[in-house]
């Protein structure tokens, strides 16, 4: 394995066709070592199939992705090289935990003392001995988040990784996933709960319609994508919106607050209380993830719902 590309995902005009639909349609990306990269698109964008191309599960029509270097299918010992959690219940549902891993080490190679270990880091160890198929769907998701550790990869894949688990489990996920990163893995997370991407990840690849929307790091990706405005409340809002409207500023009043654009709130604070009047908040105000994902990805969406609309 050459050193230089070990924890490295790298797609160059990766593209899948099925009949006359473009799932992916000719995307670029490298996921690095060291850092959380979120993978965000609607449903349909073609983030699944993206993962399986990575996997070897799908081929590519054309273009090409490599894991460390060469292609996964490649790999003597893939669970060594990167661990991929796409469908937790994929298991044997009459297959204990225990046993489930057991061969999962055996057929890489793995010391059978590492299932011990992921079994407890999953907080398994209680059940290793029950079958899977009795288990639920949170524990499902722990025992294939163990499955994805088993090998000890240098590169960790999980799509939708919190889907049925607890508000614990959901923090344990975003905890794992940064002690992971931190280590210098690599960690390629792929999820809809844009709260929690917001918490975990450094990096996001934004697809639509199979067509990379952004690749940037999430500072950036917000600073692009995510509107801000300074909610100013003032006994004469009147007044102050007169003033600021007065020095070129957007204000748009909603209810009793005034929303401005244009300026910071510091200076803000400084123009009103140089003029003389009063305020009773001065607060900036920044969109989240979820609304710059939306605002960004407003035409890619696949299937679009109408409010009010009874069944």
């Amino acid at each position: 394995m050459n050193s230089s590309l070990t924890g490295t995902i790298c797609a160059k005009r990766l593209t899948k066709t099925f009949g006359n639909k473009t799932a992916v349609n000719g995307i670029d990306f490298t996921i690095e070592p060291g850092r959380v990269t979120g993978f965000l698109g609607p449903n349909g964008a073609g983030k699944s199939t993206t993962m399986r191309m990575i996997l070897g599960l799908d081929a590519p029509t054309s273009g090409t992705v490599t894991v460390n270097g060469h292609r996964y299918a490649d790999s003597p010992a893939p669970l060594r090289e990167i661990g991929g959690l796409l469908e937790a219940h994929a298991v044997h549902p009459g297959r204990s935990a225990r046993d489930h891993l057991r061969w999962m080490a055996a057929s890489n190679g793995i010391p059978t003392t590492r299932v011990g270990e992921v079994l407890e880091l999953v907080g398994l160890e209680s059940v290793a001995g029950q079958r899977a198929g009795r288990f639920s769907l949170g524990m499902g998701q722990r025992l294939g988040i163990a499955a994805a550790l088993i090998g000890d990869p240098p590169i960790v894949m999980l799509d939708e990784p919190v889907n049925g688990l607890d508000p614990e489990g959901v923090r344990w996920v975003r905890s794992l996933a940064r002690q992971l990163a931190d280590e210098g893995k690599t960690v390629f997370v792929s999820s809809h709960l844009m709260s929690e991407m917001s918490l975990m990840a450094d990096h996001l690849i934004v697809i639509g319609r199979g067509e990379v929307l952004a690749d940037s790091p999430i500072q950036d990706f917000m600073a692009e994508h995510a509107s801000s405005y300074v909610r100013v409340k003032s006994p004469q809002s009147t007044d102050v919106e007169a003033l600021l409207w007065g020095r070129g500023l957007d204000v748009v009043r909603v209810d009793d607050e005034l929303r401005v654009q244009g300026l910071d709130a510091p200076a803000i604070g400084e123009l009103v209380g140089s003029n003389g009047m009063l305020l009773h908040e001065l607060t900036l105000v920044r969109s989240s993830l979820e609304d710059a994902f939306m605002e960004l990805t407003a035409d890619s969406v696949e299937y679009h719902a109408r409010a009010g609309v009874a069944a």
